[in-house]
């Protein structure tokens, strides 16, 4: 299983691992610029409602603590919503808060009801907008809490799909259940288990809280927002290996984008069906001169419409909020040399893109080949 490496500075890093934030910076500055953390503003049409689930796949015992019963999953669910209805919610609960700061190696000075409480631009319990949206489904990286993704999950609320954004339980560093408990990772002090098992579990993951979204009795009492002809699925690290298999896997899944995540577990030898991916990440997935061979190796079997794309001066952290709190918390060094602003901007562009054109059937010039309004992003290989 591949873990988290510290260092003194953040630096880009092997792809499947988090990035820490550096402790240094965890004093008085810090504190006083953390009072006002805010997530950067959804770029769509669409005010943002979120309802948080508690998902109890009865069928399948918990794969990383059996004793623990029936896998059970939390999952946040982002939607268009009317205008001026329900409240702001939290970022994540004080426990979860807590337990992240604690496994990046925040010590005390940080203040943890300023990071609980930043502000995402979603409302609590809002009244949803008329209508049928696109479901995407998102998956977090390994040891990252389901929350570093949602700015991403809320941007694309604003535009116009139902997000499902899924924590993988005893994977993260704490998620909080309705009963209060906050659990951690187990599967941080389990070596033995493979990186790609781990993503065969995620992907039953997902699968699951689709059939819980889009089956005959869906768990969601928004669910008929959701569109069930268009259904993709996104992650970041070890979650973008898990969104591939899930469509693999899963023929309901039209698409599925992959940022920064190296294929533990490879694309079937047969292809996906001709169903279309989004390769996004950092430099590390240069075509010629990175380290990272995953991509390269799975390319081919990438049988649809497909986009390998690498943004200039990011990090593997770059495509989750976690640079961008870092800035509004005063805390630096988890930027990679373009600002988190930028990394996060271009990160939301990119996926709405994919998804506008592969389950909205809008035409993405974006898409076709470099913009001199883009000049960070890469394109490293199309058909």
């Amino acid at each position: 299983m591949t873990r988290l490496r510290r260092t003194a500075v953040a630096v880009a890093i092997a792809l499947g691992a988090a990035l820490p934030l550096p402790i240094a910076a965890a004093g008085t500055a810090a504190a006083s610029a953390a009072s006002s953390l805010e997530l950067p503003r959804p770029s769509g049409p669409h005010a943002v409602g979120v309802d948080t689930l508690h998902l109890v796949d009865r069928d399948r015992p918990d794969p990383w603590v059996p004793s623990a019963g029936p896998r059970q999953l939390m999952v946040s669910m982002y939607y268009p919503a009317r205008p001026g209805t329900g409240e702001a919610a939290p970022f994540m609960t004080t426990e979860e808060a807590t337990d992240f700061l604690a496994m990046e190696g925040i010590g005390t000075p940080f203040p943890v009801s300023s990071l609980a409480g930043a502000r995402t631009h979603a409302n609590a319990g809002a009244r949803p907008e008329h209508g049928r949206y696109p479901l995407v489904l998102l998956s977090p990286g390994f040891q990252l809490p389901r929350q570093t993704l949602t700015g991403l999950a809320v941007d694309l609320a604003g535009r116009g799909y139902v997000v499902a954004l899924v924590n993988h339980t005893y994977e993260d560093s704490g998620t909080t259940f309705p009963d209060g408990r906050t659990l951690g990772c187990a599967l941080c002090s389990q070596p033995q288990v493979k990186d790609a098992d781990n993503v065969r579990s995620r992907a039953q993951d997902l699968s699951f809280v689709l059939d819980q979204l889009a089956g005959r009795h869906p768990a969601w009492k928004h669910a008929e927002l959701i569109d069930r002809a268009r259904i993709g699925t996104a992650g970041h690290s070890l979650g973008g290996n898990a969104a591939v298999a899930t469509m693999a896997a899963d023929q309901r899944v039209r698409a599925a984008a992959d940022l920064d995540g190296r294929f533990f577990l490879p694309v079937p030898a047969d292809g996906l069906g001709h169903r279309p991916v989004l390769l996004l990440g950092n430099p590390a997935n240069h075509a010629a001169t990175g380290d990272e061979p995953s991509w390269a190796a799975n390319w081919a079997a990438l049988d649809g419409w497909k986009r390998w794309l690498t943004v200039t001066g990011t990090n593997h952290v770059s495509f989750t909020d976690v640079p961008a709190l870092a800035d509004a918390a005063g805390i630096p060094g988890v930027d990679g040399t373009i600002p988190s602003l930028r990394a996060e901007q271009l990160t939301r562009e990119y996926v709405a893109a994919f998804f506008d054109e592969q389950l909205k059937g809008v035409p993405q010039p974006l898409l076709d080949g470099p913009s001199p309004a883009e000049p960070e992003v890469v394109f490293e290989q199309r058909p």
